[in-house]
């Protein structure tokens, strides 16, 4: 192994065949991780070649995995991601049984510029400026429903709760549960309001924090009322490059 390769880089170029200067349609590419939009594929989502709701956001200070440099931070910029398939993981338009891309055509610049055997051209388009919210959402309602919750529920404001929570007790911890019910409940009552498909929240509003709360070590439940309840996660079930509620986590 080549130690001066990253370790995701080196898993993307070993696929266990004999080195090559073509695709074989192995899929491990598509299996590995799904990708993050560059800028320049905006017109894919504005054109409606790429679905809304196959889309979700990584906003800033949230946790995740960066499978070229093989490891899990902190994201410093807001990122547009195709969604996965479950635990299972993949790229959501990956068809298993074709061994092929649903949407090859219009895949984005990150797929078209991928060689496993020479990740130089990938690199180039990866190394480039990434797709924002902003790029593709033009309703002006939209963007300032974003932004309101933006300015309310970010991963800032979500981080000062949580490290308070040793020193103010039940105060950070109701504050904290505020954060998560109005997040949790903005998501059916705009999709209902405005007409939209409940599938692209994920894009609009980024990941919902019932679930991202588990990158500072907690989980919510919810209670046969309906009420969230917020409690550790063990150890064991904690996510790599996360961060307890004593210190902020590393940023990539």
């Amino acid at each position: 192994m080549d130690e001066s390769i990253p370790d995701g880089k080196q898993e993307m170029m070993q696929s266990g065949h004999e080195p090559r200067t073509e695709c074989i349609r192995c899929g491990q590419c598509c299996l590995n991780s799904s990708p993050t939009l560059q800028k320049e594929d905006a017109r894919l989502v504005l054109e409606g070649r790429i679905p809304r709701d196959a889309l979700y956001t990584v906003r800033v200070g949230e946790l995740v995995h960066d499978p070229v440099e093989g490891r899990s931070g902190i994201a410093a910029k807001e990122m547009i991601k195709l969604k996965e398939r479950g635990q299972r993981g993949g790229c959501v338009f990956y068809d298993a049984e074709e061994r092929a891309c649903r949407i090859y055509p219009s895949r984005p610049s990150q797929c078209a510029a991928l060689a496993c055997w020479d990740l130089s051209a990938f690199m180039r388009v990866y190394e480039g400026a990434k797709a924002q919210r902003t790029d593709v959402i033009e309703d002006p309602t939209l963007l300032r429903l974003m932004a309101e919750h933006e300015e309310r529920c970010n991963y800032e404001e979500i981080a000062h709760w949580v490290w308070a929570i040793e020193e103010q007790g039940e105060k950070a911890v109701k504050e904290l549960l505020n954060l998560l019910r109005f997040d949790h409940d903005l998501r059916p009552l705009a999709a209902r309001r405005l007409n939209l498909d409940a599938a692209c929240m994920d894009l609009l509003f980024g990941r919902p924090l019932v679930e991202t709360i588990g990158m500072f070590g907690l989980e919510v439940k919810r209670e046969a009322g309906g009420a969230f309840l917020l409690t550790a996660l063990p150890r064991d079930r904690r996510a790599e490059g996360g961060s307890g509620a004593r210190k902020p986590p590393a940023r990539i």
